[in-house]
């Protein structure tokens, strides 16, 4: 669909998705700033006294052993962010960073349209995913690399994954 979509608009596929491969420098420059959103995010937690009850509902996945976790983190940590990304940073982006709203209207609009596709979170569970989403969103504009956001975002599902298991 999103092929369809991009040739309708006369441009090639890895051109208007930005499937760009990142510098190590922005490479490196995103995976700190993730690093400090995770820290802000656990100091904010601490402060408010937050247990991380939000998750408990979804603390145990049943994954039926070693096949089915590893389908699950295929799912998550892979596929998921691949898709979503594309679509979201890749498609989204695109094309409403160069409509009125440009790249800064276009990162809050993606972030927010991102978050909104979580329904499994919980209201502050969705500003989480907002406030990663604007960092998702700078990367993608400073970088102009939608793989980069890839990398980034199935880093992030991958330390979710093994910091809410365990799995039975």
């Amino acid at each position: 669909m999103l092929w369809i979509a991009i040739r309708k608009a006369r441009r090639g596929f890895a051109e208007y998705l930005a499937l760009n491969w990142p510098t190590t420098a922005e490479a490196m420059r995103a995976f700190a700033i993730f690093a400090g959103i995770l820290l802000v995010e656990a100091i904010i937690k601490w402060c408010v006294s937050d247990d991380g009850s939000a998750f408990d509902d979804q603390r145990f996945y049943v994954v039926g052993g070693a096949g089915g976790l590893l389908i699950l983190l295929i799912g998550t940590c892979l596929a998921g962010p691949v898709m979503e990304e594309f679509i979201i940073r890749g498609f989204l982006y695109r094309g409403w960073s160069e409509s009125f709203l440009g790249p800064i209207g276009a990162i809050v609009l993606t972030a927010a349209v991102w978050a909104m596709t979580h329904t499994q979170y919980d209201v502050y569970g969705k500003l989480e995913i907002f406030g990663m989403g604007l960092g998702l969103g700078y990367c993608r504009w400073r970088s102009n690399s939608t793989w980069l956001t890839v990398m980034i975002h199935s880093a992030l599902n991958t330390y979710i994954s093994f910091v809410t298991g365990p799995y039975v």
